[in-house]
């Protein structure tokens, strides 16, 4: 479990940013798979899942999880929110609820964990590049602040993903961008040819148009397999059937 600088400072939170190793998948799930989409047993990832829940907290409640479909939706979980078995489409969280660990999911796109130490409220955001693109990151902060929460006052961590130097894309990718603003430009770069994507800068970007200015980035690349994340993009690669998820968490304790 790899911890954020800025998040392990704060009082009244728990949180991590768990790669591939400790659980208890075999095969190309080995070993802390955690995604309930992948075709790994039902079983293991269930352990895993406990496994993850008790590092983060063994008096917490179960994990909220999200079905994620890279959108722009997020769920707001308050005392109110009715929590059934059925994970919710969306791809960010909410909640200024106590012993819940919120969480994401993630294979490359990059996971971020949102704390505002005044009002007590924490987000986990799926940010793939569609989801980005798509203004998740604003949607939420945006919603935190309506309850009132201060740019001052939040921390955000953008999590271990895919970087730069391994993130090839097309040129209707680059289009694409640049359509919805030529500033875009910034966050890619052209080497022999072959045009690459900077997913955390353009992600740092969104969060300072935000007004975020306490921003960590944990500079782990997911597809380097040093690194033992799971990485849709090199199991792809290696002709793999499916992939396993890393699983990232924060709780208001």
């Amino acid at each position: 479990m790899i911890k954020s600088k800025k998040l392990k400072k704060l009082k009244g939170i728990s949180h991590g940013f768990f790669n591939k190793e400790g659980g208890k998948s075999k095969g190309i799930y080995q070993s802390l798979n955690c995604g309930p989409g992948s075709n790994d047993k039902k079983k293991h990832i269930k352990q895993n899942l406990k496994i993850v829940k008790n590092k983060i907290s063994k008096k917490s409640k179960k994990i909220f999880l999200l079905h994620q479909t890279h959108s722009n939706k997020f769920i707001f979980v308050n005392k109110y929110f009715r929590v059934n078995k059925k994970r919710l489409k969306a791809d960010a969280v909410i909640t200024d609820q106590k012993k819940l660990p919120i969480g994401i999911l993630t294979a490359d796109c990059a996971p971020i964990l949102i704390y505002d130490n005044i009002s007590k409220i924490a987000a986990a955001i799926h940010a793939g590049w569609k989801g980005a693109y798509k203004d998740i990151i604003s949607k939420v902060i945006k919603f935190m602040l309506k309850k009132g929460c201060k740019p001052k006052n939040m921390h955000a961590v953008i999590g271990p993903c895919i970087t730069k130097k391994n993130y090839n894309v097309r040129e209707d990718f680059l289009r694409k961008f640049l359509k919805k603003t030529k500033k875009n430009i910034i966050f890619f770069k052209t080497r022999k040819k072959t045009i690459y994507f900077d997913l955390p800068k353009y992600i740092k970007s969104q969060l300072k148009s935000n007004k975020i200015s306490n921003i960590e980035h944990i500079n782990i690349d997911t597809f380097e397999a040093k690194n033992k994340f799971f990485s849709a993009r090199r199991s792809l690669r290696l002709n793999h059937a499916d992939y396993g998820r890393n699983i990232s968490i924060i709780m208001i304790n």
